[in-house]
């Protein structure tokens, strides 16, 4: 600690005041294009203008909103107005020393405080004490966005709301922290900027809220749809002593434009399928969109044309041409080229020029596809590419692996590709169908 006391004390001398180091930090204006300066004073009589620029949990005082005062001044008394326009009361205004937290009259531009236990307040808001400040934020500065996934559950059943409301005390605190609870794969998975970042999310979970949590790689969002027009049929008849079930569907199947969705159409003619019925084979048809025929992933981009079947006076109910409409369309799917497909995503990939022929060569071998390159300032070059989500979901760490540390890369989702068929047969190798799905 040797020299950390002269340090605050050369700060706090030498460092400019919050107008002269940044004066442009605080803009009005609703849309990004319409944004423009505002102009602000350290005069304490002026309003209050702070913004909170940390949140925190201190295991004894519980939350900390941390915040700078850019203008005016802040004390107990103070009601200020929050970035979702509500007024609260300040009513303990602290000094933070390390882990002590020292109560203050007044808190004057420049002054970095605290206030604890104001659900309200939040990272990033504005607080203020007039509402001719009320469009006035910060401008934000950029963050890293997280790419290293982890699919989280907990350990002892009944925790699944305990891990929620932990997770989002983080999520609070950590900016380049994320979670998303995917409806496709049913896995709750938490994103952060490398395993180091989670290792220290997780040790967090257990620490504060004895939460422990299994972990494992999240699993791909892959979509099954046909090449080709096919036909399907299927007749259900089913008899059990007494009234049966019977139900006999013909249908054809013919795929749409990537990003089409799903459509029904009935085309019966004469009765052969009563109306009351045809919402039945519909809902037959939505059970199999649910889990496809290959592994057992949502059906896209197929259109489903009804237009023939039979009936009994007695027999046909809604459930049997509900199967009959599953297995229907299971039989088309199956005639029709079925293929899964996967996430592409686009990739920006920054290294120094000398890594970028061992990224390329990385990326070709994980079925990448390289878009071009920029070259930088400073000896840095930008890769981009496109490439298969399943193969660079663990990219972090083999990027830190090839550059010594040195790269960082952005992802989004880009299109849906079909999966090669040597990989669509390992995929589907491990698909095991529930009974009554067979």
């Amino acid at each position: 600690n040797i020299g950390v006391k002269e340090l605050l004390e050369v700060i706090v001398k030498h460092y400019p005041s919050p107008v002269e180091g940044n004066p442009c930090t605080f803009v009005a204006g609703e849309k990004p294009e319409e944004e423009h300066p505002i102009a602000y004073s350290e005069d304490a009589s002026k309003p209050l203008l702070a913004h909170v620029f940390k949140v925190a949990t201190d295991p004894f005082i519980g939350k900390l909103a941390i915040f700078r005062v850019h203008q005016g001044k802040a004390t107990g008394l103070t009601q200020v107005i929050t970035g979702h326009k509500k007024t609260v009361k300040l009513a303990h205004v602290f000094n933070l020393m390390g882990k002590d937290h020292t109560e203050t009259d007044c808190l004057i531009a420049g002054d970095i405080g605290a206030v604890a236990k104001i659900d309200e307040i939040h990272m990033g808001d504005i607080l203020h004490d007039d509402h001719s400040l009320d469009g006035v934020h910060f401008k934000k500065p950029t963050y890293p966005t997280p790419m290293y996934g982890l699919a989280v559950a907990p350990k002892n059943r009944g925790d699944e709301q305990k891990i929620s409301g932990a997770i989002g005390r983080i999520i609070e605190e950590d900016p380049t922290f994320r979670i998303i609870n995917d409806p496709q794969t049913h896995e709750l998975v938490i994103y952060g900027l490398g395993e180091l970042h989670l290792r220290l999310i997780l040790e967090r979970l257990k620490n504060r809220a004895n939460l422990d949590v299994d972990t494992k790689p999240p699993k791909i969002a892959y979509k099954e749809t046909i090449l080709l027009k096919a036909e399907g049929h299927h007749r259900h008849k089913k008899q059990t002593g007494g009234a049966g079930q019977f139900g006999e569907v013909f249908l054809r199947i013919e795929p749409m434009e990537r990003g089409g969705g799903f459509e029904f159409v009935d085309e019966i003619f004469g009765g052969t399928i009563p109306g009351q019925f045809v919402p039945a084979v519909e809902k037959g048809v939505r059970d199999l969109l649910v889990q496809g025929p290959i592994a057992g992933y949502p059906v896209q981009d197929v259109r489903v044309v009804v237009y023939d079947g039979k009936h009994h006076p007695v027999d046909s109910k809604e459930v049997a041409f509900r199967t009959a409409g599953k297995m229907a369309f299971k039989d088309a799917m199956l005639k029709a080229k079925a293929v899964l497909l996967e996430p592409i995503v686009n990739m920006e990939i920054t290294v120094p020029e000398d890594k970028v022929g061992s990224i390329t060569g990385d990326l070709s071998g994980k079925r990448g596809r390289i878009q071009g390159q920029d070259f930088l300032p400073g000896g840095l070059a930008v890769v981009k590419a496109q490439a298969p989500l399943a193969e660079v979901m663990q990219y972090q760490s083999q990027l830190k692996s090839v550059t010594g540390g040195q790269g960082s890369f952005t992802m989004e989702l880009s299109h849906y590709d079909p999966v090669p068929p040597q990989v669509q047969a390992q995929i589907a190798a491990l698909y095991k169908p529930k009974p009554e799905e067979e």
